[in-house]
């Protein structure tokens, strides 16, 4: 019954058919079910022990070449192996052993209390923000990389990404590098390649520092290679070095506990107040009694020119008295109210013992520097914290794990909250003997029963710690890779036949060697702390934004979380971010910054439901609101351009280069929709009305049109078209400008619908008090891969409306198709106008709305534009048959024949104003890149719709490129500023 697991196929009632015997078995199987039940809540001694004796710190995905037994079957893990356990080991590092006794030392207990409390809160703040993102639905394998793309976007997702890959890396580095520290300090120091006995100051440093970046590399391809022969050899030994960490830990507190009751023998030879480094000397005095006799020591001869007590000595070592303290003098010692505040030093500064007074010249010269302890490292505040910020990261381990925890929801936060606490009561109460410490010694311990047990504890934790960096590290590149969101990467997705990442490992160990030829333990630790601190800014801003946000889809079963907390976690980090190292920090923002924009505009697209489109939602309807309060003022107007486009019995856009204008006008950064007409009913024609709008779509793609494609289906496309102009836009963003192609074909019979309808656009815009921007001869205009090297602009300003005349030119200029054009404005003087001051007014004008232009005025009779001014310029009242007389009236005027009919003189005026006009025009534009005109109403009365094209068409006869522009009735452009 308990190997199955399974208490009814074992019930000895399960073949019985009478009622009284089933009712037995159901009684049966209950208080069986029950008793396994409460088995299960309470594992015995045995699992325990198997589950431990299986622990594993490698992240999911890092067991693919492990026994098949391993790789089948479901997640299995608990809150205690699968999060609690991993995140302790991760965060119990190398710093903590190496450099928090040195912090204590330097920042005194009150600076180090900060610093600690600080650091711990910002990753407890972050373990809360996770918690929530982590039980907000099934979170796969990539951990908090998956849950950044998914919340984020895989723009932020990417970024951060490789962010906390890199970080991870370094890591790794950073681990190599802390036991190659304790192996040639601690533990042999014999073997040092480049010898360090004899060498001091600088030299000694820099033997140091080769000897780190040789046994680093080494050590980096001997690990390199082992994740990369056996994955499994690195999870088999990760009890053994959770034991390290653990048995270290204890012992620790074991010597504290020790110390209260029996002080170490420690002694620390001062002179002075300066701390003497004890090689060279056997005895701390300068002198003994022997065979009756005083006699000098070895400490002596190092200070005096010779053994003789009449002796010539150092002039420090003469005025100063040698004494010998306790280097760990105990809990009840009192040394914590001695070192409460902190002493930071310059680097080659000696550690001087506060408290012991000191006799000294100030202007005597400094001799025999080499034989005290000196400051190593300019010390600072935050400094510290960079140092110190790598021992509090690895909260992540357990999410990390997330596809092979039995329920994840449930065990993530609380095996990382549990561990988080845990890690922080040890790290604020595990103040312990440091080397050098601040002119003070703080309280310490040897550890218990043997220093050997944190030496050799430390040193397989972190050898542990960096084979699980080069295990991790890779897999998240991988998983990043296989998303496809950073097409460069994707070779990184790849590897063996089993999943192992070869190439991926091959990237990290190269990044990994940068930190080795660093080799220095306390420069490399504030790099990682950068990418880990990012990871965690976006980690509370993602759960922050999903708490505003209110998302339908943001149900997360933890439930002690609030975006004030998020935010203030991300300020945490942000802030931590500049303290370490403020350069460091924009090296990452950049880098981070760049993987964004490159994601953006090269990745590939993916759509994870992510916040940042909420966001963008929500800022949206926000932004529309607020343009509901009113028309936009003069100083924001900018073209917002709806472009009416036919398409052809394919779908296909018959004015291709209508959108290359309107990609060249983008600089006004205003609103585009690219609009079209299908005939039809919505029932019937949808399938066509969704080819027309992929057909739109790509075609702005092509001609890189920011904006958005609209279709309407109606029964004819007259009306299609003034639904367009109609419901364009969304409230406040709605159009203002209209964009429509001459219809070049309307004097054939054919299309005489569609001359028509152009007709009604002009006045259906000029009702709606919208701008209209007429393209004559579009096939002509540029498209966007051209380029004018030279040439002009030409701007003919008869009537002003608006100024929408001097505010195009300055768009199109700011295009690179546009770029090298100069701007020309001719402007009409009427006889009895003085051109001179209309030219000096219309110069001034121009310098304050800073448009840069030359000026010309051409002299006119008034009857030559007198339908340009009175804007009465076609209003006409006879029938449509009276364009075919118009060129009949014309013979007649030019030959005066006296057998032409009954002219209407009105119409012959209006086409004397064109034929003058464009007469002109001609002579000053005719080689111009692009004349703008300004285009006169349209007429009152339909039957006069012929005679308003005909018009047109006569004033812009024989011009290559004209855009007739009409305004919308309102001031686009001021002077003001």
């Amino acid at each position: 019954f308990l190997c199955d697991g399974n208490p009814k196929e074992s019930s000895p009632f399960i073949n019985s058919s009478s009622a009284s015997d089933v009712e037995k078995s159901q009684q049966y199987d209950g208080k069986n079910m029950a008793l396994f039940e409460e088995m299960d809540n309470s594992p015995m001694v045995s699992s325990i022990l198997s589950s431990l004796a299986n622990y594993s710190n490698l992240p999911q995905g890092s067991k693919e070449h492990e026994e098949a037994e391993n790789e089948e079957g479901a997640p299995s893990l608990g809150t205690l192996m699968g999060v609690y356990l991993p995140c302790i080991q991760n965060i119990f590092g190398v710093i903590l052993f190496l450099r928090m006794t040195w912090m204590v030392g330097i920042g005194g207990v009150f600076g180090s209390f900060i610093i600690v409390f600080m650091c711990c809160s910002t990753t407890m703040l972050t373990a809360i923000s996770m918690s929530a993102i982590a039980t907000n639905g099934v979170v796969p394998a990539g951990g908090s990389y998956y849950m950044i793309s998914r919340s984020l976007g895989p723009e932020f997702g990417g970024a951060v990404g490789i962010c906390f890959y890199l970080g991870t890396t370094f890591a790794g580095a950073m681990y190599i590098l802390g036991a190659i520290e304790l192996l040639l300090i601690y533990i042999l120091p014999q073997a040092a390649i480049f010898k360090m006995e004899g060498l001091e100051g600088a030299d000694m440093e820099a033997a140091m520092l080769n000897n780190m970046r040789v046994y680093g590399t080494i050590v980096l391809s001997f690990m390199a290679t082992v994740v990369f022969v056996g994955v499994k050899y690195v999870n088999k030994l990760a009890l053994v070095f959770l034991a390290c960490v653990i048995l270290s830990i204890l012992a620790v507190y074991a010597g504290v506990i020790k110390t209260a009751f029996e002080p170490p023998v420690f002694p620390v030879c001062i002179l002075g107040n300066r701390t003497l480094i004890s090689k060279g000397f056997d005895v701390c005095a300068k002198v003994i009694e022997r065979d009756n006799g005083t006699v000098t020591t070895k400490l002596w001869k190092i200070f005096c020119d010779s053994e003789f007590l009449n002796a010539t000595c150092d002039e420090y070592f003469a005025n100063n008295n040698v004494s010998e303290i306790q280097g760990i003098p105990g809990v009840s010692s009192g040394i914590l109210a001695e070192n409460l505040f902190g002493y930071y030093l310059e680097k080659g500064d000696f550690l001087e013992k506060r408290g012991i007074s000191a006799m000294q010249d100030p202007d005597a010269p400094i001799t025999n520097s080499n034989r005290y302890v000196l400051a190593d490292i300019t010390s600072f505040f935050t400094l510290l914290v960079g140092i110190y910020f790598p021992s509090v990261t690895g909260i992540m381990a357990g999410s990390n794990r997330s596809g092979d925890l039995r329920d994840a929801q449930k065990s993530i936060p609380i095996g990382t909250i549990a561990a988080i606490t845990t890690t922080s009561i040890i790290c604020l109460s595990d103040f312990r003997f440091g080397e050098g410490v601040n002119g003070n010694l703080v309280i310490g311990t040897l550890a218990w029963p043997s220093p050997w047990v944190i030496v050799i504890g430390s040193f397989f934790s972190t050898c542990g710690a960096g084979l699980q960096s080069l295990t991790g590290a890779p897999r998240l590149l991988q998983a990043i890779s296989r998303d496809s969101v950073i097409p460069f990467l994707k070779v990184f997705g790849h590897g063996k036949a089993n999943g192992e990442p070869t190439w991926a490992l091959l990237l990290t160990a190269s990044i990994c060697e940068i930190g080795i030829i660093i080799a220095s333990l306390d420069a490399v630790a504030p790099i990682l702390s950068m990418f880990f601190l990012m990871c965690y800014m976006f980690v509370n801003l993602a759960c922050a934004l999903q708490t505003l946000l209110r998302t339908p889809n943001w149900r997360p079963r933890f439930k002690f979380y609030h975006w004030a907390l998020s935010f203030l976690g991300m300020s945490l980090c942000l802030s931590l971010m500049f303290i370490c190292s403020w350069y460091y920090a924009i090296v990452a923002m950049v880098i981070a910054t760049c993987i964004y924009k490159y994601i953006e505009f090269a990745g590939a697209e993916k759509e994870w439901g992510d916040g940042i489109r909420g966001i963008s939602l929500s800022a949206a309807r926000f932004a529309l609101m607020r343009l509901e309060e009113g028309p936009p003022h003069t100083k924001n107007w900018r073209p917002q351009i709806m472009v009416l486009v036919s398409m052809d019995s394919e779908q296909n856009v018959e004015q291709p280069r209508l959108l290359s204008l309107t990609n060249q006008l983008k600089a006004g950064k205003g609103l585009t929709i690219v609009g079209t007409s299908v005939v039809g009913t919505f029932l019937n024609n949808h399938a066509e009305a969704q080819k027309a709008d992929q057909s739109l779509r790509k075609l702005m793609e092509t001609e890189k049109v920011k904006g958005f494609s609209q279709v309407v289906i109606s029964s004819n496309l007259r009306d299609g078209t003034s639904h367009l102009i109609q419901v364009g836009g969304l409230g406040g963003l709605k159009h203002n400008t209209v964009l429509v192609s001459w219809p070049r074909t309307w004097k054939q019979v054919e299309d005489n619908l569609r001359f028509r309808n152009f007709i009604e656009v002009v006045r259906e815009t000029t009702a709606a008090s919208m701008a209209l921007l007429v393209p004559k001869n579009i096939a002509a205009y540029p498209s966007n891969g051209e380029r004018f090297t030279e040439g002009h602009i030409d701007v003919w300003w008869i009537v002003h409306d608006g100024g929408m005349l001097m505010l195009l030119p300055f768009l199109l200029r700011q295009h690179k198709v546009w770029r090298k054009c100069k701007m020309r404005i001719f402007t009409v003087a009427q006889m009895d106008d003085n051109s001179i001051q209309m030219k000096k007014d219309l110069i001034t004008f121009l310098y304050h709305l800073r448009i840069d232009a030359e000026v010309e005025v051409v002299e006119m009779h008034d009857s030559d534009i007198s339908a340009y001014t009175y804007e009465k310029t076609l209003v006409m009242e006879q029938r449509s048959q009276i364009l075919k007389q118009i060129s009949n009236d014309a013979t007649c005027i030019l030959y005066c024949t006296p057998v032409c009919p009954v002219r209407n003189q009105s119409n012959v005026r209006r086409m004397h104003t064109a034929l003058r006009l464009n007469e002109v025009i001609m002579k000053k534009s005719k080689e111009a890149k692009l004349v703008l005109l300004n285009m006169p109403g349209p007429p009152k009365n339909r039957m006069g719709e012929e005679n308003y094209m005909e018009f047109l068409e006569v004033l812009t006869e024989g011009l290559n490129r004209v855009l007739l522009v009409r305004g919308g009735g309102r001031e686009v452009i001021t002077i003001y500023s």
